[in-house]
């Protein structure tokens, strides 16, 4: 029987900075840890930190615990600096995958690391998981070595990797750990640290569930297969399609991916296996979520909320989520592309108004603190207490989005537990503004038009983030979008909002260009619909292909794990380059590569200098994009759509309102309260955006 978990406050939390070198064990009086955590982010002492979230949580169970981040990785001695834990040394690449963190789409080595201090880049390794690894074995011969975080658990099984182009395999074998802990990590962490500590080998940890281990040879694994599941109730072992077959058979690769897509719901979810030649990965169950006294329990702990001491220089991801609070975590979306379901799990984890309001208060009493909190959310904006009608459809639902094709009709939309924090943040002490700047899913938003009254009137500093991310429906429907029709009903009401709160305001919404069934067409029509609606975005994302994402098994098969369909997938860089190229019709930098994909499309009509053209002919507008543009701060982090908030969650707060009659017009977005922008230089040509209900001047 697997041990039940409570998680309760501890009276020997402290609130210093969790020590980091042997001076500091010793000023805690500590002559051993008994858990060491290896990150490859800086240590800022902040819940939006996974590793950081993890060490505090288990120092709150009565664990000596401490960090060490981003150590150098040319030899063990750094990562041995306060000598051989006792229990265990858990291992995390940080916040993001390390190759994401690393390279763009393109393929292009990233100028900041925006977890570093003064965000200089290459202050982790490649692959940082199973360098750090590596050299935890070498520094603790024998010690049970843990992977955890993002990168681990979204590689947790063959994957395809975007940077080598080819499938890998699971990365507990490539790091030769001893258990990777998959999903958010609280329970199976203190599982481990407990079982250890009454004296359990860590051969013996077989059974936690949010985990997986190594089954070392062929004696250990076939005899599984005897008894193998044959339908969801029975709970028995699945096995997915091995790693010899999925790397030589694409089909069998995506029905690896549909199979895992299928086992992540906690309640029905079947433990895994996967053959990797003599060996096999085994996945128990994943782990059960948190309610909402555990996840209170979890915002209480004594965080410093700040960059450890040592550090001489800002911490960009830091500045990012210093003054934002977070309300719960999960997403219900299922959007293809993204990693935050695969990682916190499609089930709402919120934590109570009082856990809240708590927060607010100790940030509020801060030094330094300007009375404005940035954000007010988590994964989304709006999926606050947002559950299943029923526990019993809840715990048998197969469903892999809430909110797709259609909105689940079990599903509570409700937002009045919202708008009801939203009023008592923004009444209390010291609080001056209130910020939303997480992703609105904007298909539940206009199911309440008094959370979207209370948003454009109170929470929208002139910008709301939005993410329609296309126009075209069947794109939509790979991704798990809702209709551009939802989009358009909910900027309208925005507007609308926004005109009787007597405010100017903007959305920017964010697109995706080179997504999985998206042609070259598709986004010559997505670039049609913006200039025809008077939309010139300044946020593009290239798609970028994460591990374990069914998006990613579309770019990497041609083939739609979940239909079976085949899918057009724009594999060339150029051709990816062209498609972003389209988006910025309006930039005269963008309209020589934009004119090569619509005589590469045949749509030379597009190419012209009236109304119904996208770009100009060649001419002296390209002299003119050859010359340096002035440009506002633009992001260099990856756009990552899943770290457990980071410094860019579903998207980042933007603007939105109303533009010569038209429901929607986005502004430049603007550098606030540290947070990083993309810009383009503004065209003045276009239609210029205006608010509080009137038509400017003539």
């Amino acid at each position: 029987m697997q041990s039940v978990v409570q998680l309760g406050r501890n009276p020997r939390h402290s609130s210093r900075f969790l020590p980091t070198t042997r001076e500091e064990m010793h000023a805690r009086g500590w002559r051993e840890l008994d858990i060491l955590i290896v990150s490859g982010d800086a240590y800022v002492d902040h819940p939006a930190f996974g590793p950081v979230l993890i060490a505090r949580f288990l120092e709150g169970r009565g664990y000596k615990v401490g960090v060490i981040a981003q150590p150098k990785w040319d030899s063990p001695e750094d990562i041995a600096r306060m000598g051989r834990p006792r229990l265990f040394v858990g291992v995390a690449a940080g916040n993001l995958d390390s190759m994401l963190n690393k390279l763009t789409a393109q393929k292009k080595v990233r100028s900041e690391d925006q977890y570093s201090p003064g965000g200089r880049a290459n202050m982790r390794p490649n692959r940082a998981t199973i360098v750090y690894s590596n050299l935890c074995r070498q520094a603790f011969p024998g010690l049970p070595v843990v992977l955890g975080g993002i990168e681990a658990s979204l590689r947790r099984i063959a994957h395809y990797d975007y940077w080598s182009d080819q499938v890998r395999r699971s990365i507990l074998l490539d790091a030769k750990a001893d258990l990777l802990v998959f999903g958010m990590g609280e329970r199976p962490a203190w599982e481990i640290a407990k079982r250890l500590d009454a004296g359990e080998p860590v051969s013996a940890l077989t059974n936690i569930r949010g985990t997986a281990h190594v089954k070392k040879n062929r004696r250990e694994w076939e005899p599984l297969l005897a008894d193998q599941s044959r339908f969801v109730l029975d709970k028995k072992l699945l096995v997915l399609p091995s790693y010899d077959e999925v790397v030589k058979d694409k089909e069998q690769f995506a029905k690896m991916s549909r199979a895992l897509q299928y086992e992540t719901n906690p309640h029905n979810g079947r433990p895994l296996l996967q053959v990797h030649g003599e060996e096999a990965v085994y996945f128990n169950s994943p782990a059960e979520p948190l309610d909402e006294s555990e996840m209170d329990g979890l915002y209480d702990l004594p965080f410093a909320r700040a960059p450890h001491p040592s550090y001489k220089e800002p911490i960009p991801a830091f500045n990012t989520v210093k003054d934002s609070i977070v309300t719960m975590r999960g997403c219900f979306g299922g959007c293809t592309f993204c990693s935050i379901t695969e990682h916190e799990g499609r089930i709402i984890q919120s934590r109570s108004e009082a856990s809240v309001l708590r927060e607010v208060r100790q940030l509020s009493r801060m030094e330094g603190f300007s009375g404005v909190l940035t954000d007010l959310g988590g994964p989304t904006a709006n999926m606050y207490k947002m559950t299943c009608k029923d526990e019993r459809t809840e715990n048998a639902c197969r469903r892999l989005s809430c909110v797709h094709p259609g909105i689940c009709e079990n599903l509570v939309t409700d937002h009045a537990p919202l708008i009801s924090l939203m009023r008592k943040v923004r009444s209390e002490k010291g609080i001056k503004r209130v910020f939303i700047a997480s992703g609105v899913r904007y298909d539940l938003a206009e199911r309440s038009p008094e959370f979207i009254r209370e948003l454009a009137q109170h929470h929208t500093g002139g910008q709301l983030s939005v993410a329609p991310e296309h126009s075209n429906d069947d794109v939509l429907d790979k991704m798990k979008k809702p209709s551009i029709k939802s989009y358009e009903r909910f900027a309208q009401q925005f507007c609308q909002a926004s005109e009787e709160a007597g405010k100017e305001q903007f959305l920017v919404p964010y697109f995706i260009t080179g997504h999985p069934g998206s042609t070259l067409k598709d986004t010559i029509e997505l670039a049609i619909y913006l200039k025809n609606n008077g939309m010139r975005p300044r946020q593009v994302q290239d798609f970028i292909p994460t591990p374990m994402a069914v998006a990613t098994t579309m770019f990497y098969t041609g083939l739609d794990p979940l239909s079976g369909d085949q899918v057009y997938t724009a594999r060339d860089l150029r051709e990816k380059r062209m498609m972003k190229a389209l988006i910025f019709y309006w930039d005269a930098q963008h309209w020589p590569l934009a004119r090569e994909a619509l005589v590469k499309a045949g749509r030379r009509d597009l190419i012209g200098r009236g109304p119904e053209h996208l770009v100009p002919p060649e001419g002296a507008a390209d002299r003119l994009a050859r010359v340096p543009q002035t440009r506002g701060p633009a992001r260099s982090g990856p756009p990552n759509r899943g770290p457990a908030r980071g410094p860019a969650s579903n998207a980042g707060p933007s603007r939105g309102g109303p533009s010569n009659g038209r429901p929607f017009q986005e502004a430049a977005p603007r550098a606030r309260d540290g947070r990083p922008r993309d810009a383009q230089p503004h065209d003045s040509r276009g239609p210029r955006p205006f608010g509080r209900g009137k038509p400017p001047k003539r």
